[in-house]
C-alpha cells in the first residue's frame, strides 16, 4: 500500500514536471512568435501603406502596432502572474486575511488588488469563488473592482506609457483604489442578497468534497488559465488598438474639438469610449497615452472606467451574477469612477 502511494506521488511530481516544462516551452515559443510578428508588423505595414499611397493608412498602421507591441508584454506578464495565483493561491487564505467587519474588509480587500494582480476577465471567477466560502459579497465586489486595476502590471504599465507624468500613475491608483472601496461601502449599505444568486458551496458539490488538488492539476490548471487569459485578452487589446488608431486617425478635428473643449464631454466620451472598446488593463495606457488629445483627467477616467466597467465584463458578470445584478452594479461603477476621476483628476493632475 504505501509502495503505490509512493508511486502515485512520483507520478504526480513527475507529471507535474512535464507540465510545467511544457508550460514554459509554450511561453517561450509564443513570446518569440510575438516579436516576430510584431517586427515583422512594424517594417512592413508602413512600407505597404506608402506602397499604396495612402498616408493616412501609414499613420493608422504605426498607431496600431505602437500601441500592440507596447501593450503585449505586460498583457502576458499580466496573465502569467494571474494564472499562477488562480492555480496555486488558495482562496480560503483571503477569507482568513480578511476582518470579521465589513466595513473593515472592504478597504482591505480593495488594498489586496496592489499585491494580487488579476486582470478583469478573471476577477469575476475570483470574486464568486470567494463568495462560495464565506467572503461577505461587499469585500469580494471590492476586491473585483481593484485587483485588474491597480496591480503591480498595470501600474508599471502606466508608469511606461507616461514617462514624464507620474502623477497619472498616482492619480490612477487613488482613483481606482477609492472606486472599489465606496462601491463596497454602497453595498454594505444598500445591497441586497436578492440581487445574487443563492450561494452554494463547493464543498458540497465541488472538487474540495472529493478530493486536493494534485501538483498536476495545479500546473495544469496555471497552463489553461495563461493560454485562455492571453488569447482572450490578446484579442481585445487589438481590437482596442485598432479602435484607437481608427478613432485617431478617422474622426476630423473639428469633432474632437467639440469634446476636448469641453473638459465635461471629454472625460464623458473616453469613459463610455472605455466601455465599448474593451481593452485589457495590462494594456490600456498605451491605449491612453495615445489619445494625446484629450485632457489627463480624461484619459484618467478612460484608465479607471475601462478595468471596472466593459462590455465583456457585464457579459461576464450577468452569466456570474444575474444580469439584475450586473446591469445595477455595472451602472453605479461606472458613475463612482467617473466622480473619482474628476475628483482625482481635479486635485492632482
Amino acid at each position: 500500500m504505501e509502495k503505490q502511494q509512493s508511486r502515485g506521488g512520483a507520478r504526480s511530481a513527475a507529471d507535474g514536471a512535464r507540465l510545467a516544462a511544457r508550460a514554459l516551452v509554450y511561453a517561450v515559443v509564443g513570446g518569440v512568435a510575438l516579436i516576430v510578428i510584431a517586427t515583422v508588423a512594424s517594417v512592413l505595414g508602413p512600407m505597404l501603406a506608402l506602397d499604396l499611397y495612402t498616408p493616412a493608412v501609414a499613420a493608422w498602421w504605426t498607431v496600431f502596432t505602437a500601441v500592440v507591441v507596447q501593450g503585449v508584454p505586460f498583457l502576458m506578464l499580466g496573465t502569467v502572474v494571474s494564472a499562477a495565483i488562480g492555480a496555486f493561491v488558495p482562496e480560503h487564505v483571503f477569507r482568513r486575511l480578511l476582518p470579521k467587519s465589513q466595513a473593515l474588509a472592504v478597504p482591505v480587500a480593495g488594498a489586496a488588488g496592489v499585491v494580487l494582480p488579476g486582470c478583469e476577465c478573471a476577477s469575476v471567477p475570483v470574486a464568486d469563488s470567494l463568495m462560495r466560502r464565506g467572503v461577505a459579497p461587499a469585500a469580494a465586489l471590492a476586491f473585483l473592482l481593484s485587483a485588474p486595476a491597480i496591480n503591480p502590471v498595470v501600474l508599471v504599465a502606466t508608469s511606461i506609457a507616461f514617462p514624464d507624468s507620474p502623477e497619472m500613475v498616482v492619480g490612477r491608483l487613488v482613483a481606482s483604489l477609492a472606486t472599489a472601496v465606496v462601491m463596497g461601502w454602497l453595498w454594505v449599505r444598500f445591497g441586497s442578497e436578492k440581487l445574487l444568486p443563492p450561494r452554494r458551496s463547493r464543498t458540497s458539490s465541488g472538487r474540495e468534497g472529493r478530493e486536493p488538488k494534485t501538483r498536476a492539476d495545479r500546473w495544469q490548471e496555471f497552463r489553461g488559465g495563461v493560454q485562455h487569459d492571453f488569447l482572450h485578452a490578446g484579442g481585445f487589446l487589438v481590437v482596442g488598438s485598432a479602435a484607437a488608431a481608427t478613432f485617431n486617425i478617422v474622426v476630423p478635428g473639428s469633432v474632437l474639438d467639440a469634446f476636448t473643449g469641453s473638459p465635461w464631454l471629454s472625460v464623458l466620451l473616453l469613459a463610455v469610449l472605455a466601455v465599448v472598446l474593451c481593452v485589457c488593463s495590462e494594456a490600456d495606457a498605451f491605449v491612453a497615452a495615445s489619445l494625446s488629445g484629450f485632457s489627463p483627467t480624461a484619459r484618467l477616467a478612460f484608465m479607471v472606467v475601462g478595468p471596472m466597467v466593459d462590455l465583456k465584463l457585464i457579459a461576464l458578470q450577468s452569466g456570474t451574477f444575474g444580469r439584475a445584478f450586473a446591469f445595477r452594479f455595472s451602472a453605479a461603477t461606472w458613475v463612482v469612477a467617473v466622480a473619482s476621476s474628476v475628483l482625482v483628476g481635479w486635485w492632482l493632475l
